[in-house]
């Protein structure tokens, strides 16, 4: 079996599936329809995003008991980081350990399973994750696909992640007084009340940690003013704002970021991403545990997830999910690797999984 998952995880790394390349996206789909996995399937696309679903059902069930659910996308990367290479128990380039590598073994547990289990199975191969998933898992969501559990094979390093921040990001505008540069007395600098605002009632608000910390924070990723001369008085400015927020304030964070806001100032969120969380007492998450503790020894560590994964949106629909995945390093930067020891844990854990449900 290691050779097995070795070989497609090499095949699938090769392919170059960044957004850009709308070609390599189909590209490494049909990589997995050539292995000829013996259930049906059913494509989707949207805005040219392809996307499968394989089930072991006769029909795609109105509800599936558990999707394996994996993004077969990556970020852009150099040339060389799609020639994978062995060094040790590192399997390196793009994609390793985001999450190529674990698509192939689910697609190797699906397949080794489908056939055995007494309930409804799906594999769902997505490639826009890297994106926001609207086009991938969301659109299949909107057509009906439906799961008891998901599992997502995000890096865990053999742990799971029950829970992750949601996400708002927003412009924030206020107005001032344009005057002359040599007489700022006349006028109001918008940049400066902008400024002010942020240091006295943005970070107050979502102060920046010092170390990592589960809370919501703001970032100001960018500030703009019409103003493009040096002897004017800046009249308006804006700034892009990325909040990420805890599940634990879901409803009040926009009543949350509204109150904060001065007299004349102007909020309007451009995405409004759910958080994401699974109930621990969750009768398969249990079961999960129990399987990686068996396969393992080890006692299985709940991660909360500052970033977003494709589990937020079956979020949305009461579909519960957990991201759990190998052991890696390095995602999105050029030394990527996946722990090939990992992925065969990784491979019976699933199996394990699956059969006792």
């Amino acid at each position: 079996m290691k050779q097995d998952i070795l070989n497609i995880s090499q095949k699938l790394i090769s392919v170059n599936s960044t957004k850009e390349n709308v070609e390599g996206l189909s590209d490494v789909l049909g990589a997995i329809e050539k292995l000829k996995i013996d259930t049906k399937f059913k494509k989707f696309s949207k805005n040219k995003i392809p996307s499968l679903l394989y089930y072991n059902t006769p029909t795609v069930p109105k509800e599936f008991k558990v999707i394996l659910n994996a993004h077969l996308d990556v970020v852009p990367a150099k040339p060389e980081q799609f020639k994978p290479k062995v060094v040790g128990d590192k399997l390196f380039g793009r994609g390793a350990i985001d999450m190529k590598a674990a698509a192939a073994v689910e697609m190797l547990v699906y397949k080794e399973v489908a056939a055995k289990v007494r309930y409804p199975l799906g594999l769902q191969l997505v490639t826009d994750e890297e994106i926001g998933g609207f086009d991938g898992t969301k659109y299949q969501i909107q057509k009906g696909v439906r799961a008891d559990f998901v599992i997502a094979g995000e890096q865990t390093d053999l742990n799971v992640s029950n829970k992750a921040k949601g996400i708002v990001w927003a412009k924030i505008s206020c107005r001032g007084k344009s005057a002359h540069g040599a007489h700022p007395w006349d006028g109001e600098n918008a940049i400066v009340k902008m400024t002010n605002f942020i240091n006295e009632k943005l970070f107050k608000t979502f102060p920046i940690p010092n170390r990592e910390a589960w809370v919501t924070t703001a970032n100001v990723a960018r500030m703009e003013t019409t103003n493009t001369t040096f002897n004017k008085v800046p009249d308006n400015c804006t700034i892009f704002v990325d909040f990420r927020y805890i599940p634990e304030e879901k409803s009040e964070i926009i009543t949350k970021i509204k109150s904060i806001l001065p007299t004349g100032f102007t909020f309007e969120p451009k995405i409004f991403e759910p958080s994401q969380f699974t109930d621990p007492g969750n009768e398969y998450f249990k079961l999960l545990r129990k399987s990686v503790t068996r396969l393992t020894g080890k006692k299985v560590k709940l991660l909360s997830d500052h970033g977003a994964s494709d589990i937020r949106h079956y979020n949305t629909v009461n579909s519960p999910g957990v991201c759990f995945g190998p052991t890696g390093a390095g995602l999105h930067t050029d030394n990527e690797w996946v722990s090939i020891k990992s992925l065969e844990q990784y491979y019976e854990i699933l199996k394990n999984f699956l059969l006792s449900i």
